[in-house]
């Protein structure tokens, strides 16, 4: 494990009514989130090899624990995203190398698939900074109904040497989704966007 992780948290959350209105099924989603040790942290490199790798390690990890405490089958999986906040003796650089090179395989390879872009979002941040996890359909990026976000915070994370990296998946989109747009049934999944 390349990974120097503090913690690991993860957070289940069922909507089970909206507007006075019962949701069913409940829409449900699952945040994991991992502080890690920022193995750059107070120092400039030009290479940023080490937190592409724990970028890898991390999306098969955490996309396999928010599967797992949502109680569903990887393919059952319908919208993801991902996120992080780098503690103040890093840079937002730092974030990005662990989000986009190599975190996208193996966190698809947790969901079952996934041809559409992962939403992703980076800040910079200290102690209890939250981030919006975007989250967008796995399949087709223009489903309407899975445009949404889901709060990451840990109140004791990030610390300056720390990066806080979060995953969010569903089982379906927002609560009485009516804004138009490609309907889940209607997805080809092939190009990322229908």
């Amino acid at each position: 494990m390349q990974a120097k992780i503090r913690k690991i948290s993860v957070h289940v959350d069922e909507i089970q009514q909206e507007m006075g209105q019962n949701i069913e099924p409940p829409t449900r989603r699952a945040l994991a989130v991992a502080v890690i040790e920022n193995p750059y942290a107070g120092r400039y490199s030009k290479d940023l090899d080490e937190l592409v790798a724990i970028g890898e390690e991390l999306g098969g990890l955490l996309g396999q624990k928010a599967v797992q405490y949502l109680g569903i089958a990887p393919e059952d999986v319908q919208s993801y995203g991902k996120a992080a906040v780098v503690g103040e003796a890093g840079e937002l650089e730092h974030a990005a190398a662990i989000l986009h090179p190599k975190m996208g395989a193996p966190f698809r390879g947790a969901v079952g698939g996934g041809a559409a872009l992962i939403p992703s979002a980076k800040k910079m941040g200290t102690l209890g900074t939250p981030i919006d996890v975007p989250l967008g359909h796995k399949d087709a990026a223009f489903v309407r109904s899975h445009f949404d976000a889901m709060e990451a915070r840990i109140p004791d994370a990030p610390r300056a040497g720390e990066i806080m990296v979060a995953v969010c998946v569903t089982d379906s989109g927002r609560p009485l989704p009516r804004v138009g747009g490609l309907q889940v049934e209607d997805i080809v999944g092939k190009d990322g966007l229908r």
